[in-house]
């Protein structure tokens, strides 16, 4: 069979394409599913689903292989793939040059964080942006997955750790320190945490992240993932557990203080601070509406560091 005639596209069909149909079957392909596409995207499977068929119709030749492993492209897909990738670049340049000419502050700034800091340090951290500058909206996108900026999922991000793509710039805001917890509940129930007990309590630990792990083992207590009685990589869920007495878990000092029946346990155990990174696409640093808003975040943040 001629691979070339698989691929063949009408190129009647591909000038009159929309581009939300392409973003539609890039996102899907990319994600090996349409519900894991829709996520994404913040649109529903049904909508989704749509759209490929459309644009399969619009191409008169399937785009995927469907099984119950997911979507895989045909030849056909994997062809267009490569266009819409290109095309999804250019969409990404042309806004970016569109908004760095913008002058006036009214607009949507797109922030994303881990669901931890969304919900316990970047909320209070907008009160005064927003008294301040009404016209600015916000759109806050939290999860402890990585967003990607050089794509536009965002336009600042709120980042643990400095990232290395040169396109991105970083400001360090703070070191936020960190501490050992544990509910008050909990301690009544299992007793005081020392270092001679700490095989005796409940932990609450990652899942797939080393990071704890790695703290441990700086402190001189290697342990292994069994080690913790409760495994979630969830920030927000995690610190959760500790709040709701199922354990002892690391967390930030500055939100544990917004709960008074915590407990800091080991306080003479070194735990090494978070720090906490403000990220932008560096085509974009010098847009004024970005700019008030990175400002706003950078004093709130350096004032808890």
């Amino acid at each position: 069979m001629n691979d070339s005639a698989d691929t063949a596209m009408p190129a009647a069909a591909l000038t009159a394409l929309d581009w939300r149909l392409l973003q539609t079957f890039l996102a899907a392909a990319e994600a090996g599913s349409l519900g894991r596409a829709a996520v994404a995207l913040g649109e529903s499977q049904p909508t989704l689903s749509r759209r490929v068929a459309e644009l399969e119709a619009a191409l008169g030749q399937p785009l995927f292989e469907r099984s119950p492993r997911g979507l895989a492209p045909t030849p056909v897909g994997r062809t267009l793939l490569g266009h819409a990738r290109r095309m999804q670049q250019q969409v990404a340049h042309m806004t970016l040059a569109v908004e760095r000419q913008a002058r006036t502050l009214a607009g949507t700034v797109r922030i994303t964080a881990s669901d931890l800091v969304s919900q316990c340090l970047l909320l209070p951290a907008l009160r005064p942006l927003r008294d301040a500058h009404p016209e600015i909206q916000i759109e806050l996108a939290p999860g402890d997955d990585v967003a990607d900026l050089l794509r536009r999922q965002a336009d600042i991000a709120l980042r643990m750790f400095r990232p290395r793509e040169p396109a991105l710039i970083a400001r360090r805001l703070a070191d936020l320190p960190v501490g050992l917890y544990a509910h008050r509940d909990y301690l009544a129930r299992h007793g005081l945490v020392s270092l001679q007990t700490l095989s005796r309590h409940h932990w609450i630990g990652p899942d797939r992240g080393e990071q704890m792990l790695r703290g441990f083992a700086q402190a001189g207590h290697a342990v292994t993932r069994d080690f913790f009685a409760i495994r979630t990589d969830h920030s927000a869920l995690a610190w959760q557990a500790v709040c709701h007495g199922l354990g002892v878990g690391a967390g930030l000092c500055q939100v544990a203080a917004q709960t008074p029946d915590l407990v800091r346990v080991l306080p003479d155990v070194a735990v090494a601070p978070m720090a906490c990174w403000l990220v932008v696409h560096r085509e974009l640093r010098g847009t004024p509406r970005l700019r008030v808003v990175a400002d706003a975040l950078t004093a709130a943040f350096s004032a808890r560091g």
